[in-house]
């Protein structure tokens, strides 16, 4: 059993004290603690594993593009110890068996805890749905539901889908895209595209689909999670959604809080995204709906895909970018760089939230004796320049050659560290 103690770490209270993990616990928190290794952590900010609510490992059927293994090293080396995995696979992940492929995959790959995600509807076609029962009786124990990728655009069978999820307290996770309004769609529309000549992808597509769902939620008292909400009048949605009592939750991506239409000008097809990079306005008010609490969670929505995907012409590129190294670095510079927000604030969306919205009891928990050893150390006065290269398979990455604020020290998953200063772990946590 290892057993080492963290010297003195700022914890996200801004206080400093020494952590002493003994196996897979936080066992003592203090000062002048002893036993075991003697890790030298001043000067870097201890937060509990990153959740990371969206991310697309690709595994099975699209192995060229990611793998549950490759996915698992890249969250690691972004502080993650725990992600969550879209069910757009082949086979689709919508039944018990899949689910449980990917739970298994991901515990023999020893990076992070991998929770599969189940999909609405059979196929993701959107009109009957999936087995959601089993999958949440299975060894994954599925509780988030999703077809992102595709919008469950029926009323009727995300009526039926928020119902039925409700039984056992499950959420369903809705990519919001009317499918009508957005049909050949390149990229938001507005000047830029109507300069680039680009079809344009209106906001209208992703509030409209919003705003029926709370509606619906409401009537049901039922849970419903917002992905990669992307508008300003999406905000105001929520915003009155969440004052109704409406149960509703929602994500931001890291490369729509940083991102806007602008980086298209050249028709670099990494910037091709779904839903597509807005306005400086949009960005705006996304940012302030995360600091206002509007907005409850950062998720990456890592999308990797193979260079012959994205080295094309843009109409043919895949949408996607690439984001787990990188998102506790967006979330600093937004939170906590801007001086509008705390460490205790970056913990919460980063951490804690995304695990009580998946009802995750084993990640996302305050730093406290008896807690599991999930841990993340910052070098929060670190500026780094990004290199295009990632864990990841795919190398699709949006902020190549930007400079960042932040590094990832250490990750320590389940008491043992799968990064350590700065270097991925050889085996995960084997």
């Amino acid at each position: 059993m290892s057993e080492f103690v963290l010297k003195a770490a700022t914890l996200p209270d801004g206080s400093v004290a020494d952590v002493k993990v003994s196996g897979d616990r936080i066992v003592e928190i203090g000062q002048g603690l002893s036993g075991g290794e003697i890790i030298d952590c001043s000067g870097l900010n201890l937060l509990p594993g990153f959740v990371d609510l969206h991310t697309h490992l690709r595994e099975p059927g699209f192995e060229q593009s990611e793998t549950v293994l490759t996915g698992s090293q890249s969250a690691a080396k972004g502080g993650f110890t725990a992600v969550h995995a879209m069910a757009n696979t082949n086979p689709v992940a919508d039944n018990a068996a899949v689910v449980e492929q990917v739970w298994s995959l991901g515990q023999r790959a020893g990076y992070v805890d991998v929770y599969p995600i189940g999909a609405v509807t059979v196929g993701l076609a959107g009109e009957r749905l999936a087995e959601l029962g089993s999958m949440n009786r299975s060894i994954a124990g599925v509780r988030v539901f999703s077809d992102d990728g595709k919008c469950v655009s029926d009323p009727l069978v995300m009526r039926r889908a928020l119902e039925y999820v409700k039984a056992f307290d499950g959420v369903i996770a809705q990519h919001a895209q009317e499918p009508r309004l957005t049909e050949g769609a390149q990229m938001n529309a507005g000047a830029v595209s109507a300069e680039l000549g680009l079809a344009g992808w209106p906001s209208v597509a992703e509030e409209s689909i919003i705003a029926r769902d709370v509606l619906l939620a409401q009537s049901l008292d039922a849970r419903i999670h917002v992905c990669h909400l992307s508008t300003k009048g999406s905000v105001e949605i929520v915003r009155w959604a969440k004052a109704q009592g409406i149960r509703v939750t929602a994500e931001v991506t890291p490369h729509h809080l940083l991102l806007t239409d602008e980086s298209t000008r050249n028709y670099d097809p990494t910037y091709k995204v779904n839903p597509p990079l807005r306005s400086a306005e949009d960005v705006a008010a996304l940012r302030e709906a995360l600091i206002d609490g509007t907005i409850d969670i950062i998720a990456t929505d890592h999308a990797p895909h193979p260079s012959e995907s994205k080295d094309c012409e843009w109409n043919a590129a895949a949408f996607g970018m690439v984001g787990l190294e990188t998102a506790a670095s967006v979330a600093q510079m937004v939170l906590i760089d801007s001086g509008k927000s705390t460490w205790m604030r970056l913990a919460e969306v980063l951490s804690h939230a995304p695990a009580a919205i998946a009802g995750h009891t084993e990640q996302g928990n305050p730093i406290a004796v008896g807690s599991i050893a999930n841990l993340t150390l910052i070098a929060a006065n670190v500026a780094r320049k990004i290199s295009r290269g990632t864990a990841s398979k795919g190398q699709n990455n949006p902020y190549a050659d930007l400079e960042l604020p932040g590094e990832i020290r250490h990750t320590i998953y389940r008491g043992y560290f799968t990064v350590r200063d700065g270097r991925l772990a050889e085996d995960g946590r084997h």
